[in-house]
């Protein structure tokens, strides 16, 4: 099983970013707008709609709000297993890291998945520190 590890540095409190991560049906608009185009609910999973048109099913596992962690499964999707975790962990007065972890098999998807979160970060930084700015 391979494991992607990305750790983000965040100009924008602990308790700000952690409300849009928390936010799992409006990930379209608060994390990745553009990148994500919508987002759908149904009691325990969220549709993930990309602008490729590409769609992911994910299994909401955990919404810890002690730990700042969202634990999240892919469903139906090209992998065998994948898993994600985000936890959101507090840097200094308005700043944080988000830790993001994802499991998957089989290994072959990794590089495509890699892939994917080298377009998403960069987005969900510029989002969350505009939107902490324009508060």
């Amino acid at each position: 099983m391979a494991t992607i590890l990305r750790e983000i540095e965040i100009g924008a409190s602990a308790e700000f970013v952690w409300s849009a991560v928390r936010d799992v049906g409006n990930a379209h608009v608060r994390l990745f707008p553009g990148f994500v185009t919508d987002v759908t609910m149904e009691p325990g999973i969220r549709h993930v709609r990309f602008a490729t048109g590409w769609v992911i099913h994910e299994l909401i596992v955990s919404i810890d709000d002690e730990l700042r962690r969202i634990a999240y499964a892919s469903v139906q999707g090209r992998a065998m297993h994948h898993n994600s975790s985000m936890q959101v962990i507090a840097a200094a007065e308005n700043r944080c890291r988000i830790l993001w972890i994802t499991d998957v098999l089989p290994d072959s998807v990794t590089g495509s998945i890699s892939d994917i979160l080298n377009i998403a970060i960069p987005i969900m930084v510029r989002t969350l520190e505009g939107e902490n700015k324009n508060r």
